[in-house]
């Protein structure tokens, strides 16, 4: 998804769904000593009032402290890849646990059951985010597990299917349908989910984009079902209203 493109996500609170693994109480990083219990308590010292009002307004729920990403990934250099207690963190359904877990995990050692469990247990949007860009994205399985996921009900499973489905469209396209992908996205996205309906829509702009065969359709789809027309964007952001995102990013391309 473009970086300058506002974040949208649900107000769903945590699960407390258990991905599967073995556990562990510590991990030794140069000579220190890091365990379960004082990681979570460091992770409370880090609270940032700005940080957890603006989690909660994109719907992380309360299991949360509020760490600035910035200080999650200092702590993670910390610690450094520890996969046993990455599981562990994660598990505890604390937003801030599992952006740390998620940066501790070591994506060679999931299985596809274990990689499908994490997806099914988040609910907050941007550890889900997270979890595509440093394990998803770059695991053996992921194209297996795309079209597995391209035909799940499952909602976060499907958000991700999409996602992937819409990498695949930017950077690997060889061998998708992208005709019967525009029918599945006119068909579907207006009464989808929020949360698969952010990642459709990215696969809808990301056809404009990049295949001006496609464009006219993708644009006149965009405008026919107007999702995200509406949405607030900052300064400076690209709106995520699929025909605004497509031409503005085809106008930097030149």
């Amino acid at each position: 998804m473009n970086q300058t493109m506002a974040k949208k996500s649900d107000s769903t609170e945590a699960k407390k769904s258990k991905t599967p693994g073995k556990t562990t109480k510590s991990v030794s990083a140069k000579g220190s000593s890091y365990t379960l219990s004082g990681i979570l308590a460091e992770l409370k010292g880090l609270r940032n009032e700005t940080m957890y009002a603006h989690n909660l307004k994109f719907g992380a729920g309360e299991n949360q402290f509020g760490v600035k990403l910035g200080d999650i990934r200092v702590l993670a250099k910390k610690i450094k890849t520890n996969h046993d207690l990455a599981l562990e963190l994660w598990n505890k359904g604390n937003v801030d646990a599992q952006f740390l877990a998620i940066l501790l995990m070591d994506p060679k050692k999931l299985s596809v059951s274990e990689i499908e469990a994490l997806v099914q247990s988040g609910t907050f949007v941007h550890v889900a985010d997270w979890l595509h860009s440093y394990v998803i994205k770059v695991h053996n399985e992921k194209e297996s597990l795309r079209q597995k996921w391209m035909t799940t009900d499952e909602r976060m499973a499907a958000r991700a299917g999409w996602r992937l489905t819409a990498g695949r469209v930017a950077k690997d396209p060889e061998g998708l349908d992208l005709s019967a992908l525009l029918d599945r996205i006119e068909t579907e996205m207006g009464s989808a989910v929020t949360e698969v309906q952010w990642t459709m829509n990215a696969c809808l702009a990301e056809i404009g984009i990049h295949f001006p065969k496609h464009r006219k359709r993708a644009l006149a789809i965009g405008e026919k079902l107007g999702v995200f027309r509406d949405y607030p964007c900052s300064k400076g952001c690209t709106s995520p209203f699929a025909p605004i995102w497509i031409n503005e990013m085809v106008r930097r391309q030149g």
